[in-house]
């Protein structure tokens, strides 16, 4: 019944799905990871196209999207900026109109959420967030589905992103938490706190859920935490302020003493990378043994194939 509501939808924002269909794609990333594992293969998007576009560069949203795609028989297409008229000679919604004609799915990778918005309302097609200065969703199933190979179920998990509170990742960890009861912890100087708005629709869903959303500006409220999740401090695009956000961060870096403040040997540490090591997180922390951001990457791949497959329909 979840999957025949998941098929033909787009994933702009996690705030659009329910917890039930987050955990149903969840369940298909762990399967997909099973099949990997286990050497089977499938060609389950054989006759399928998918076009990729990217504003902004990338190691993990590329190449997951092209090898889940393409494992299973699909065609991957990338188009950069130099490949396409997107919002320069032909409008976005044009671009979109054409590429619906031509492509299974879409993904968008850049800059603002109003243009993966638009392509989604104008392609008749589904549209895959993966990135945009606003979300981040193909990330956050990634990192739900790495907490629970630690921990098993994450309800009631404590979760604490420690950094640059306003971005991306930090806005889509707050969401995926409320949906699925996390207590959500994030840790940031006043001046970089999330949105307002943001706060306020995922403060009920966290209630309903049994979770919990915290802001602070203290480190020593990792205590306790079963992760600690960082970011680089200056993201693509905001390269002007890399002396500001390193003098407002320069206090919340994770490394060896933050980590010991969470009272737990357990306890894991997760980036969405790329890292720059020596500043968010020191190299002692993100290379070594509580370190989960290798299996994050991977799982980037299985929840990105597993979103497919529910969307596109098999």
């Amino acid at each position: 019944m979840i999957l025949e509501a998941l098929k033909g939808r787009s994933l702009l924002t996690l705030l659009d799905y329910s917890e039930a269909e987050i955990r149903c794609l969840l369940d298909m990333a762990k399967s997909v990871k099973e099949e990997q594992q286990r050497g089977k293969i499938q060609q389950r998007f054989t006759g399928k196209t998918l076009a990729l576009l990217f504003e902004k560069r990338s190691t993990r949203t590329r190449c997951a999207f092209e090898t889940a795609f393409g494992e299973e028989g699909g065609h991957p297409v990338f188009l950069s900026r130099e490949d396409i008229q997107l919002g320069a000679k032909e409008s976005i919604e044009d671009t979109a109109r054409v590429l619906g004609r031509m492509f299974s799915a879409i993904q968008f990778r850049g800059f603002k959420q109003s243009t993966v918005e638009i392509l989604a309302k104008y392609s008749g097609v589904p549209v895959y967030n993966g990135l945009t200065d606003s979300f981040h969703p193909t990330q956050a199933l990634a990192d739900i589905m790495t907490l629970e190979e630690n921990f098993g179920s994450v309800k009631g998990r404590k979760l604490c992103f420690v950094g640059d509170g306003r971005n991306n990742v930090a806005r889509s960890l707050a969401v995926i938490s409320a949906k699925l009861g996390i207590r959500f912890t994030v840790i940031t100087p006043p001046s970089l706190n999330p949105d307002p708005e943001l706060l306020e629709r995922c403060t009920p869903l966290a209630a309903a859920s049994g979770g919990e959303i915290r802001i602070s500006p203290d480190t020593g409220e990792v205590r306790d935490a079963d992760a600690i999740y960082t970011d680089v401090w200056v993201s693509m695009g905001e390269e002007a302020k890399r002396e500001e956000r390193i003098r407002l961060l320069q206090d919340y870096q994770v490394n060896r003493q933050l980590m010991e403040k969470t009272g737990r040997r357990d306890s894991i540490f997760l980036h969405c990378l790329p890292a720059v090591k020596g500043e968010e997180v020191t190299a002692d922390v993100i290379d070594g043994p509580q370190s989960r951001a290798w299996d994050e990457a991977e799982n980037r791949k299985h929840t990105i194939k597993a979103l497919m497959l529910a969307t596109i329909g098999i």
